[in-house]
């Protein structure tokens, strides 16, 4: 039999391999909090905070195509949440949609579902999740994903003129988001 001291020696020896295994793993156990993305030049095209948003247009579920600058030319800001309708996701989701949506009646909001392969398939996601006072946009290429480097919780603000303003990374509690959003003119 093994005694309790050897099977605690063992899985700390285990822990320890698995951590410098992975190579800088150990920077994620204590994060500085600091923004490591690469600084970018003002007014260029891109999909960085502070960068103009390349256009793109994809399907909402209701068949409908919808364009960025289309959409931005009749409110004040865009903010995009990708989503993949996963607990997580619907926790933030209903954050948004009962602490922020309500106080930005000019900002425009879109759920951005890159998982369902289909308008069909995302529209029943969409009912059958009770979201459907929240516009859906259908990523079925993964391409605005893709664009903005995004996944699951990523959120992107881009005010009128076209803009990444202040947020293009994962929600957290919707303060952030807010704030970004009472700053748009």
């Amino acid at each position: 039999m093994y005694s309790v001291k050897s099977l605690l020696m063992s899985g700390i020896l285990l822990v320890s391999l698995g951590l410098s295994g992975c190579g800088g793993i150990t920077d994620d156990l204590a994060p500085s909090g600091e923004d490591k993305r690469p600084d970018v030049e003002a007014g260029t095209i891109g999909t960085q905070v502070g960068q103009q948003s390349p256009d793109w247009s994809l399907f909402d579920t209701l068949g409908n195509s919808r364009g960025l600058y289309d959409e931005l030319a009749s409110s004040t800001g865009v903010v995009l949440y990708f989503t993949m309708w996963c607990p997580i996701c619907e926790t933030h989701m209903q954050d948004m949609r009962t602490e922020v949506i309500p106080n930005f009646p000019t900002v425009k909001f879109f759920l951005v579902d890159y998982v369902s392969g289909t308008i069909t398939n995302s529209r029943h996601v969409q009912e059958d999740s009770n979201y459907t006072d929240i516009e859906t946009l259908v990523d079925t290429k993964q391409e605005v994903l893709d664009l903005y480097n995004a996944t699951m919780g990523t959120t992107v603000v881009i005010n009128s003129a076209g803009y990444i303003v202040e947020m293009n990374e994962d929600y957290k509690d919707g303060v952030k988001l807010t704030e970004t959003l009472q700053a748009l003119p």
